[in-house]
């Protein structure tokens, strides 16, 4: 097993992990980026993004997260293929296993590995995933003005990005497996009493239906039963039939990608980390050891915007650099 060290070693390459390299790099302090097993992030995946300032025609989602990449390259940061899979230690330095094979020391890391969206792992929808199924409402809704579109879920979550939506689409189709809302109540009222969303109740999507090539949706197929759940009833008691619509959006929540951090930094119930989060604005970076910090989608279950990623990925590589001058003090 080889082992190196490095100041400043930063995992995730979406927003919030180039940014902080940027930052890292331009102060001399080299910081060593590990990609992960999705380079660039949910971003990458997006097709267009018109809602970060300095693009007023827009820019695709890889070829911004391409720039930053260069951006933090021109300045000193070293990017490497690979997925940390622990992490030990209480105190600088911490060591890091990266592919179950490789160790590496460092004495601050930035957290940035993001939270990736959950599935529903069927066909079409890998296939169509940022060129008509999303998961971000906030993020591609404007895409869809005058058009229909499915979301799928019955929780908070989605009833915030069906009532989004109704802001650009002419009709918002929530589909949900269940005959009820799991929805908080207000949640609910508003959902249920707005004119332009509809809902399929007792419903489960197995296909998304569309274009492959051209990148177009133009359905989604869905199995029905009057019990709710129809994935686990009887098959010949299971209605079949596509709905039309030209967007999917999936509103069943996020997974934070943190389970090489269990056991040693503290995470919430759904895996998300757990800053100080203090009077001071600086604190919702800091985690609860010495010289480690997080940032982006793996702290932040609110936003989750391209922009409020970066703007902690700038937090976390600043305090990152104010601890490790204020050590290098203490040596004195």
């Amino acid at each position: 097993m080889s082992q190196e060290h490095h100041s400043v070693i930063i995992a995730g390459s979406g927003c919030a992990g180039h940014t902080a390299a940027i930052y890292t790099a331009r102060a001399g302090l080299s910081p060593l980026v590990f990609e992960g097993n999705e380079p660039g992030g949910q971003l990458s995946l997006t097709s267009d993004v018109e809602n970060f300032p300095g693009f007023p025609e827009g820019i695709g989602g890889y070829e911004m997260i391409e720039g930053m990449k260069k951006q933090a390259e021109r300045f000193g940061a070293t990017y490497e293929w690979g997925v940390i899979t622990s992490m030990e230690g209480k105190e600088p330095p911490y060591t890091l296993t990266v592919d179950g094979d490789r160790t590496v020391t460092c004495d601050t890391f930035i957290i940035a590995t993001g939270a990736r969206a959950r599935r529903l792992n069927v066909p079409g929808e890998n296939e169509l995933f940022g060129r008509g199924v999303s998961s971000c409402a906030t993020c591609d809704g404007a895409f869809y003005k005058d058009l229909v579109v499915t979301v799928i879920g019955g929780g908070d979550s989605a009833m915030e990005e069906a009532l989004f939506l109704t802001r650009f689409a002419s009709k918002v189709i929530v589909v949900h497996r269940r005959s009820e809302l799991r929805a908080s109540q207000i949640m609910q009222t508003r959902a249920l009493e707005h004119p332009k969303i509809e809902f399929a109740w007792n419903s489960e999507v197995v296909q998304v239906v569309g274009d492959h090539e051209k990148g177009t949706v133009s359905g989604v197929e869905v199995i029905t039963h009057p019990n709710g759940a129809p994935s686990q009833q009887p098959e010949a008691e299971v209605e079949k039939k596509v709905i039309p619509c030209d967007g999917m959006f999936l509103g069943i929540g996020h997974i934070p990608n943190t389970d090489f951090l269990k056991g040693v930094l503290e995470l919430d119930e759904e895996g998300y980390i757990i800053t100080r989060k203090g009077e001071v604005v600086t604190q919702d970076v800091e985690t609860g050891l010495p010289g480690v910090f997080a940032a982006g989608d793996v702290v932040d279950t609110r936003y989750r915007q391209a922009i409020t990623a970066a703007g902690m990925g700038c937090k976390a590589a600043m305090e990152a650099e104010e601890y490790l001058g204020a050590r290098e003090l203490a040596k004195v």
